[in-house]
């Protein structure tokens, strides 16, 4: 038995201890009351980062939550490679669905339930214990270093403020930007993201009468908020559930007929999708798959909507205003600034006389990225999953987003490689969220895998 598989075996129960108390941190950077969690979070990073021998940690401050930063340079002439993620998480509300409190994480059928398991908490220690593994044992192919960041679920601001100074930018130079905060295809394939969806989010708000109204003496005579902003919202699609702000698909590229093969090479089963989401059909955009409309083309949600009275019991009452938020994902070639605008403009015109629309931008937007799959840190990639898991992995794109991705291509002039290791059942952002333990001690092996195959590319 090698070195590194005797490390990883002899510290097995105490990694998973260590991310277990990780887990048990409630930092929900969107929530101001969770600010001293948030901060806790980033401090165990810094310590985590100095106990697995990165020198350097330290906390980085922002005008919102901390950077946390370490790094191990060991030859100037090796690869250096950027390990980012991020240490907050989701907000755990509706709680009342967990089968476990979300913060007091359990271990139950080889899987870890607790908010931020798989996003990202869980990835993000699984790169802490690869690099403690490398360098306890002497084993450290290229230099590393970590950024950890604690506003990735609320837009990046404090890191790409941070970003905007070119020293700093000169601190986290790097070959190779390595980011584990996506998932794989299935444990039977594994899968390297090369794409993700840009995001625009919005809180939007109906303004009617100057008070809450009886409805009984005024229903049917004022027009009532609520009825209203659904109207609006309803009105944002048509037909064929395509998104009807002008413009909007102006910058939208067709995919050719080889790209949409390249991108449905996947074993995709309809049937097991709807079963694992207890839907009985599909919806999306007339003319594109389920695969297609998740990933390469743009999407318009509401997250969230809210108004009038909603405790228990009754009251009749006609609402002076009602509120939604909602969120655009957007896919290459579209700018965030120019869709944000053109909604801004759109919204309102969909309202009647009688009432008064407020538009509040929650974040300034990120646009879609795409990566090259002719790098050497791509070709790294390839070679450590079919190290470690015996196949070759497919590309994906997300449907997802990471904020700060763009501005990573732009300032930084890297690589960059999206190696995930959860699952899209891991339930990420939703009640009963988990990570699998094979998920985890599999990818510290694919980790290690990466370093050492990136310095054999790049040194070759």
């Amino acid at each position: 038995m090698d070195a590194i598989q005797n490390y990883l075996n002899k510290h097995r129960k105490r990694f998973l201890d260590e991310l277990l108390s990780f887990l048990r941190i409630p930092s929900i950077g969107t929530m101001p009351k969770h600010a001293p969690d948030t901060r806790g979070a980033a401090v165990f990073v810094r310590d985590q980062l100095a106990a697995a021998g990165l020198a350097h940690a330290r906390l980085i401050e922002t005008a919102s939550h901390p950077l946390v930063y370490g790094e191990k340079i060991i030859d100037s002439r090796l690869p250096t490679v950027l390990v980012y993620g991020h240490y907050d998480v989701q907000p755990a509300e509706p709680e009342e669905l967990w089968d476990t409190p979300p913060f007091e994480p359990v271990i139950r059928d080889e899987k870890i339930y607790a908010r931020g398991a798989s996003d990202d908490k869980g990835q993000v220690y699984m790169h802490i214990k690869a690099f403690e593994t490398l360098w306890a044992t002497q084993e450290l192919p290229c230099n590393v270093k970590f950024l950890i960041e604690g506003e990735e679920e609320n837009g990046s601001e404090g890191l790409a403020t941070f970003l905007a100074d070119k020293r700093n930018c000169d601190l986290l130079r790097s070959d190779v930007v390595l980011i584990s905060d996506t998932a794989l295809l299935s444990m039977d394939q594994p899968s390297i993201t090369i794409g993700t969806r840009g995001i625009i989010y919005f809180e939007v708000t109906v303004l009617g009468p100057n008070r809450d109204l009886h409805s009984g003496a005024y229903g049917g005579a004022v027009a009532n908020p609520i009825n209203v902003l659904c109207s609006m919202l309803g009105a944002l699609h048509d037909e064929h559930h395509r998104i009807t702000i002008p413009k909007f698909y102006d910058n939208v590229r067709a995919l050719s007929a080889q790209e949409r093969a390249d991108l449905n090479q996947t074993d995709f089963n309809l049937t097991k999708y709807q079963e694992e989401l207890g839907i009985e059909v599909v919806m999306g955009e007339a003319g594109y798959n389920t695969t297609e409309r998740a990933s390469i083309r743009p999407s318009l949600d509401v997250n969230g909507i809210w108004g009038g009275y909603t405790a228990a019991g009754s009251k009749t009452v006609l609402p002076a205003q009602a509120q939604a938020k909602l969120s655009m994902r957007l896919v290459p070639y579209q700018d965030a600034q120019e869709v944000s605008e053109d909604f801004v403009s759109y919204f309102p015109s969909l309202a009647p006389a009688g009432v008064q629309v407020k538009i509040r931008t929650h974040y300034g937007g990120s646009n879609a990225i795409i990566v090259p799959t002719d790098s050497m840190a791509f070709r790294a990639a390839y070679k450590a999953f079919e190290t470690v898991w015996h196949k070759r992995p497919l590309t994906v794109i997300g449907g997802y987003t990471l904020p700060i991705l763009p501005k990573f291509q732009q300032l930084l002039g890297c690589d960059i490689v999206m190696m995930g290791f959860s699952l899209r059942s891991d339930a990420a952002h939703a009640p009963n969220e988990h990570f699998g333990l094979v998920n985890f001690f599999k990818g510290i092996d694919t980790v290690i895998a990466f370093y050492k195959h990136l310095t054999r590319v790049y040194t070759q």
